[in-house]
């Protein structure tokens, strides 16, 4: 053999080697090195995950009542591994279960495929969870004929009845809490795709709103997994891991369910005294709040609905009309979504404002019938003249023109329509100092912003409209081509930018484009009643384990301070009572034995209904008390309510009467909700069974 080829058959015995070296390289990389992840890989692929949930944690009140449990509840389910082994696919089956049941077999045919299964656009009501699990059709079935499916198991392959938790939330001492509390519900795609570093199972329910959304990683739990072992046939040859799932942690709130109750039905009441009055009166929300620390003693908004309608399931016709405008929005929570103009409640801000401005606030001041500003004549309330009186009484009897003229005379100092460089803008900090534009921080979710119409917001707003007003003929619509509406369009579109004559008086009288939620203002006013301390508002309290230990406590923060004197304050505070003793809120509160500081206010309202009728006014009462030791505040909105005394001032009276064991003019021993006159500051028991204290 010559050198050529020994040379070529060593070439080729190299290249053998070498292959055979990788090849065993790589036999040893997958069976020895990545070993465990290949084993990990493939038993995923013949591994099924049944998912057990946790028992859901309690929301209960500052007492340790419930406001949202868990009930047991009669399931009818269906196994899918068994049902499809019938030759017609369990067809027959689900036919006799729907007579059975009273319910269609369309919706059972629906309930019991994985959304998986079924076409892009026809997957409401397919089940989320697994086919390993069982698929409940039902959750409250009737005993007896549960009876009836499980004694005849040979004619209901694979259909079986069990014990179930249902959320429940209970309306102890006619609590509905629907807004505050939230409801729960199964899994979408959409919440296994946020990005928020949680683990769900498809099976699994979570909250969808309020509080059980807020706080749905504690009241979760965390559920029990048992992994199943199927070969390519689905057939189940092994059991892997079998964790049971762990309770969720129970949540305190600072809610009272005594008071929660009364706040609803004088919220409720206040409403249909407003339709009463002839007012369209379609909504309104009411607040009640610890100013010394921020807890939210109640909250309420109307309309509302049954929480427990999610978990019994929607109809077509209950799922429309929650966001219905005929049946004004039942699931907006007016609340902390709701924006209204403040009107008169906004004049204490206007207090602060004089004062920074240098006015004497123990002077005497004029109030005409009407102030001409520019081309315009602003009217008082009702037109009327009230003579010279002192600000203290301004406030009480609610003088426009008093502050029409101040807020003008500041405007033209400021420069007008050509503003200095650095205007003094006092009515604008005075606001400011109030955190207007600032949520109020509260621990529920889609809270809305204020807004405040200062000199940012004007520039803000042009950017966005100029367009539309400067081609104002052409965009509108034909209706919109009134006189008005089209010199109005004029002007936009020449100085919307800036802050004119009208927007300022507007703005000293809570008109205009300032708006503010009900939770904003009670905030506000909670703030004058405190001293000039705003905090962050809150609902939760705690969380709780099941054996009692505490998790978390959630403390409130001062998030800043009001810009204004002590002596600001202290005339103010004077003012506020005066309302109550001989302004325009003194016919509501005649006799009533606890001292209330408060302010009325009635919101004119641009637009129209939708059965063209033009829209009334906003009815507002914003108050604290008792008010020498002020502890609470309370505030009442209707919407289109119209006087803001006769409405919602009559509504706030209720509150307290609840508050302070109030009956007729005289305080009733034992009756107040709080009797030592401080919410309860100790964690309570929790027990599902524990029932609310009913006042004597």
């Amino acid at each position: 053999m010559n050198q050529r080829s020994r040379l070529n058959l060593l070439v080729v015995q190299i290249l053998m080697v070498s292959l055979l070296v990788a090849l065993f390289g790589r036999l040893f990389y997958l069976q020895i090195a990545a070993g465990p992840k290949y084993r990990d890989a493939a038993l995923s692929i013949q591994s099924r995950d049944v998912v057990a949930p946790a028992t859901r944690g309690l929301i209960v009140d500052s007492s340790g009542v419930p406001l949202a449990l868990n009930k047991v509840g009669l399931a009818i389910t269906i196994d899918r591994i068994a049902i499809d082994k019938q030759p017609d696919k369990g067809v027959a089956v689900m036919k006799s279960l729907s007579s059975l049941l009273k319910l269609k077999y369309a919706d059972i045919y629906q309930n019991t495929r994985l959304c998986g299964e079924l076409p892009k656009g026809q997957k409401a009501g397919c089940w989320t969870g697994s086919r390993y699990q069982p698929i409940p059709i039902t959750k409250e079935a009737d005993p007896d004929v549960a009876l009836q499916i499980v004694e005849r198991s040979d004619q209901f392959p694979g259909v079986n009845a069990e014990p179930i938790a249902i959320r429940n939330y209970p309306g102890l001492a006619g609590v509905n809490g629907a807004h505050v509390l939230g409801y729960v519900g199964p899994l979408t795609d959409s919440d296994l795709a946020k990005e928020n570093g949680k683990k769900y199972f498809r099976s699994e329910t979570i909250g969808k709103s309020g509080l059980e959304v807020m706080y749905d990683s504690y009241l979760r739990g965390v559920p029990g997994i048992r992994t199943l072992i199927v070969d390519r046939k689905e057939a189940i040859t092994a059991q892997g891991q079998n964790t049971a799932p762990i309770a969720g942690d129970h949540l305190v709130t600072s809610l009272d369910v005594r008071l929660q109750s009364a706040v609803e039905t004088a919220l409720a009441d206040a409403v249909k005294r407003g339709r009463a009055s002839g007012y369209t009166s379609d909504s309104g929300a009411a607040v009640v709040m610890d100013i010394r620390n921020g807890q939210i003693l109640a909250i309420a908004s109307y309309p509302t609905y049954d929480p427990n309608a999610f978990e019994k399931g929607l109809t077509v016709q209950q799922a429309s009309d929650l966001f219905s405008e005929k049946k004004s929005v039942p699931a907006l929570s007016r609340a902390l979504q709701g924006l209204y103009a403040p009107a008169s409640t906004f004049k204490s801000v206007s207090v602060i404002a004089a004062a920074s401005a240098g006015y004497n606030l123990n002077a005497s001041y004029n109030c005409p019938a009407q102030i001409q500003v520019g081309t315009r004549a602003f009217q008082n309330f009702e037109s009327k003249s009230q003579g010279v009186m002192s600000l203290k009484k301004a406030i009480a009897v609610s003088c426009d023109t008093i502050w029409y003229r101040i807020a003008f005379d500041e405007w033209l100092r400021d420069g007008g329509l050509k503003p200095k460089s650095n205007p003094n803008d006092y009515f604008f900090k005075a606001a400011q100092s109030f955190n207007i534009t600032q949520k109020v921080g509260i621990d529920l979710p889609s809270e809305s912003t204020s807004r405040l119409a200062d000199r940012a917001y004007k520039k803000s707003w042009f950017a966005q409209n100029k367009d539309f007003y400067c081609n104002y003929k052409d965009r509108a619509s034909k209706a919109q081509q009134t006189p008005f509406l089209l010199l109005l369009a004029q002007e936009n579109c020449v100085d919307g930018d800036k802050i004119r004559a009208g927007d300022a008086v507007n703005f000293a009288i809570g008109q205009g484009d300032t708006v503010v939620t009900p939770l904003k203002l009670a905030q506000m006013y909670a703030a004058i009643g405190n001293g000039g301390t705003i905090w962050q508002m809150m609902v939760g309290k705690a969380i709780v384990k099941t054996d009692g230990t505490v998790v978390k406590t959630m403390v409130p923060k001062k998030l800043g301070s009001l810009s204004a004197s002590a002596a600001t304050l202290d005339f103010l505070h004077g003012a506020l009572r005066e309302v109550v003793v001989s302004g325009t809120g003194a016919g509501v509160f005649a006799g009533f034995p606890i001292e209330v500081s408060g302010k009325t206010g009635t919101a004119e309202v641009f637009g129209k209904n939708l059965n063209g009728s033009l829209k009334d006014n906003t009815s507002w009462f914003a108050s604290y008390a008792p008010s020498k030791h002020p502890r609470y505040a309370v505030v009442m909105m209707v919407s289109q309510g119209g006087f803001g005394a006769s409405t919602s001032g009559v509504g706030v009276r209720k509150i307290y009467e609840s508050l302070f064991g109030v009956k007729g003019n005289k305080v009733v021993p034992g009756a107040a909700i709080f009797p030592d006159g401080k919410p309860p500051t100790k964690l309570p028991k929790i027990s599902p069974a524990t029932k609310p204290k009913v006042a004597p």
